[in-house]
């Protein structure tokens, strides 16, 4: 059996190898240079988007729960013509018994354009999570963001963006930079002139600190054994190395989407191969996996 590893792997040589006879690189229709099908960046009038995705597991730069959680995430978003933008979505983990809306967010942000080639965004969410819930990055109230990206066009696609997030009471904040590569491949006139594929074979490195696994394991207690003496030494005796600034995991995917119209159809396998990982003692209920295969699928309608 093909492992999914290999199954990514061969899936984006095949889009790799299919470029040199069919792909046509550039800017989608209606994005003013943005390569990006849902970058509502740069555009002559205001954009909204509505719609849900699909994610075949909660995971959190690599970290997840032993227990497979699968969720879907409705969101709509609202981009003006000059670049900010204004967007809100839930969770909803249908496999509970109860509270099945686990969570939630609201975002505001600004999208910029600096050079022809060069584009960049600034954002804050606030973010929201059930007294029950049992998503890793549950301790994270607040999310300031910044990043940039580069479209070098025909050749590769380097971003990086950088988090700084605001965590529960009594738990240190985190700090994450991430950076990706990525090539586009575009294929126009699927089943309709105006049809358009894209896929985007990235390759992602994340990084930061880990204090919010302090809030998961002390606030969630998902530990069983959370309030007893032994596990409550071991928390503490751990949580001085979360502050660290440390490798987290590497993702290879390859984002697609396919627009139709007003219709945007996404799909992306995620395959992360996971990085300074908490000791197996405090991780028993945690997933000490050395990689994790995922993706996310979603419907959205643009106007």
């Amino acid at each position: 059996m093909i492992k999914p590893l290999q199954r990514l792997l061969l899936f984006i040589s095949i889009s790799l190898i299919s470029n040199v006879a069919f792909c046509q690189t550039g800017a989608m229709p209606g994005d003013d240079g943005k390569t990006k099908a849902d970058d509502d960046g740069a555009s002559q009038h205001n954009i909204i988007k509505f719609g849900a995705n699909y994610l075949s597991n909660i995971i959190f730069m690599g970290r997840t729960d032993t227990a497979k959680t699968p969720a879907v995430l409705p969101e709509l978003k609202y981009t003006l013509s000059n670049g900010l933008f204004f967007s809100a979505s839930a969770s909803y983990i249908f496999q509970k018994k109860k509270n099945k809306i686990d969570g939630g967010d609201l975002s505001a942000g600004y999208n910029f354009d600096i050079t022809d080639n060069l584009s960049g965004s600034a954002s804050y969410t606030k973010l929201f999570y059930t007294a029950a819930s049992t998503q890793i990055a549950s301790s994270i109230g607040n999310t300031f963001n910044a990043n940039l990206s580069y479209d070098t066009g025909t050749i590769i696609s380097p971003s990086v963006s950088v988090d700084y997030d605001l965590n529960g009471k009594g738990i240190s904040n985190d700090v994450f930079v991430d950076a990706d590569v990525s090539h586009d491949f575009i294929y126009k006139g699927i089943f309709g002139d105006e049809d358009i594929l894209l896929i985007s074979p990235t390759i992602t490195v994340n990084t930061g600190t880990q204090n919010f696994y302090d809030g998961y394991l002390t606030n969630v207690k998902k530990i069983k054994a959370g309030k007893t003496k032994k596990a409550t030494n071991a928390v503490a005796q751990y949580t001085g190395t979360l502050s660290q600034f440390k490798l987290l995991d590497f993702e290879l995917s390859a984002p697609l989407d396919y627009k139709s119209g007003h219709f945007l159809f996404q799909f992306t396998p995620t395959y992360a191969i996971v990085k300074n990982q908490l000791p197996a003692a405090l991780a028993a209920r945690l997933s000490n996996a050395p990689s994790v295969f995922y993706f996310e699928a979603g419907v959205f309608m643009k106007f």
